[in-house]
């Protein structure tokens, strides 16, 4: 390792330096170790070489978490870059530090009716309250519930309450012409299984078709029982079946099933997503036992209206487990909004939502900017600016951040109350997570030893997170490439990695 003995300073230097540590957790200013700099590993600039990626478009820091905050290395650390799925780090950060690790929503079922006998006279009213992970299982638990406290049957309507977000509408094919793909699935006060339709394909060799099988049961909803099998190579499967998506009512296979692709799974966003609340819950119901005279439609809870059921979501830091190991874009949403719906004096000053002891404010985009912006200049400082944050995910064309201000993040985080919370919410190198692809080749140092975030988009590639070195320290490591050829580039950013974790005493 290179020396921990710093040169002496100026003294103007010196002073300067202990201005910026004033800040929490700020990166000394002069503090950096001489070899620094601006050059880059070989190992990373073969990468970026091979990968027709100028150095110019790469951006990274190396520094330790260690109070004094050792810098490895610097490159372009000041650029302001597209950090794809990595924003999702400034997201899950601040709603730990602002929520904490317990914090849970909750999905309240109600009525305006009585329940005699089984029967329930009147309407069920059910008021989402932003459950990131509001799955088949769980909804089917609180129908149980429901159904124990004697509601079978529904003599009235199902009110479906999404009041709570006030977001404008959203066209899931806007961002990349990809409709069908859960990614693009809109955040939801009642976010019901993230609105996709899982297709499972089973062949059955002797009867020359696959069985299809879907989930959630959607009321209304046909879908092809079978398909023919075929003997061509599993290569583009979902293309061979020439699926047909066209009618919200139906969804149809006009081609054949591969036989050798053995059993495989489709997850689809559903192709008219403003009703699959609807459908799946009446769906659901049904599946579940119970029946229903009305319709299941929008609407409000009214005031007056009788708590049945609270449903409570996992808590805080099972959820951003999912959003940081699996990049789930709508989960990040979701809590990227509920950090809006917090008043502005409960952002501006230190200390976690007690089990919602205060009022949330109905979610809007703009509010969680505002929070974001406030909470980060709260905890930072003014030395690295905010980060501009478009919807908290990384799926946007419009989000930017520095590697150093990510990594004063990073180093922030390492000291947090809840540091174990947020670490363990990472995937981590070659073993679990969007990272497990990382660190496979033998002899890999990273392998089991970097907690990360990893991000994609088109022309972006990046990485962050921590690392645990040869020497005994532990890094923060940020890095990310903004270039055409981005994706080629990932060698780059795992050459980095192990660069990182070899390094010696």
């Amino acid at each position: 390792m290179l020396s921990r003995v710093f040169p002496l300073l100026h003294r103007r230097c010196l002073r300067s330096a202990l201005l910026a540590c004033a800040a929490v957790w700020a990166l000394p200013a002069c503090a950096q170790l001489p070899a620094a700099g601006d050059r880059l590993p070989s190992v990373v600039n073969a990468a970026l070489e091979r990968a027709g990626v100028p150095a110019g478009a790469f951006s990274a820091l190396v520094v330790s978490t260690d109070p004094a905050g050792h810098e490895r290395l610097r490159h372009r650390a000041g650029a302001s870059m597209n950090p794809a799925s990595v924003m999702k780090l400034v997201t899950t950060y601040a709603a730990i530090d602002l929520l904490g690790p317990d914090f849970t929503w909750n999905t309240g079922f109600y009525t305006d009716g009585e329940v005699d006998q089984g029967v329930l006279r009147g309407n069920l009213y059910v008021r989402g309250g932003g459950d990131p992970k509001l799955v088949l299982e769980r909804l089917q638990q609180a129908f149980f519930s429901l159904q124990a406290q004697g509601v079978r049957m529904i003599l009235g309507d199902m009110v479906l309450d999404h009041s709570a977000y006030e977001l404008p509408p959203h066209d899931p094919g806007a961002f990349d012409g990809e409709a069908l793909r859960p990614y693009n699935a809109a955040p939801d006060a009642l976010l019901v299984n993230f609105k996709s339709v899982v297709l499972t394909f089973v062949p059955i060799p002797g009867a020359g078709v696959a069985h299809v099988r879907s989930e959630p049961p959607l009321e209304g909803l046909a879908i092809d029982p079978t398909v023919p099998l075929s003997r061509e190579g599993c290569g583009d499967w979902r293309g061979s079946l020439r699926a047909r998506f066209d009618d919200p009512n139906s969804i149809r296979f006009e081609g054949s099933y591969p036989q050798r692709c053995g059993e495989r799974v489709w997850p689809v966003a559903y192709q008219e997503p403003a009703s699959y609340a609807a459908r799946a819950m009446e769906g659901l119901w049904r599946a579940s036992g119970g029946a229903i005279t009305g319709t299941v439609r929008a609407g409000l809870t009214p005031p007056g209206a009788r708590l049945l059921f609270d449903a409570r979501s996992l808590p805080l830091s099972d959820i951003i487990t999912d959003v940081n190991q699996w990049s789930n874009n709508v989960m990040a949403q979701q809590v990227f909004l509920t950090l809006g719906q917090l008043p502005p004096t409960q952002v501006m000053t230190e200390g976690r939502v007690a089990d919602r002891q205060i009022a949330l404010r109905p979610a809007r985009f703009e509010r969680s900017r505002e929070a974001i912006a406030t909470w980060w200049h709260r905890t930072f400082g003014t030395r690295y600016s905010s980060p501009q944050v478009d919807n908290g995910s990384g799926l946007s064309r419009d989000e930017r951040i520095t590697p150093e201000a990510l990594a004063n993040l990073l180093r922030h985080a390492a000291r947090h109350p809840q540091a174990d919370a947020f670490v363990q919410s990472l995937s981590v190198a070659g073993v679990k997570g969007t990272a497990a692809r990382m660190g496979t080749t033998p002899n890999s140092a990273v392998r089991g030893n970097a907690w990360l975030k990893t991000g994609t988009l088109r022309d972006v590639t990046g990485v962050a997170g921590y690392v645990n070195a040869a020497n005994g320290a532990r890094y923060a490591v940020v890095a990310f490439v903004n270039h055409p050829n981005a994706p080629a580039a990932r060698p780059a950013l795992e050459a980095l990695l192990e660069w990182t974790a070899r390094q010696p005493d």
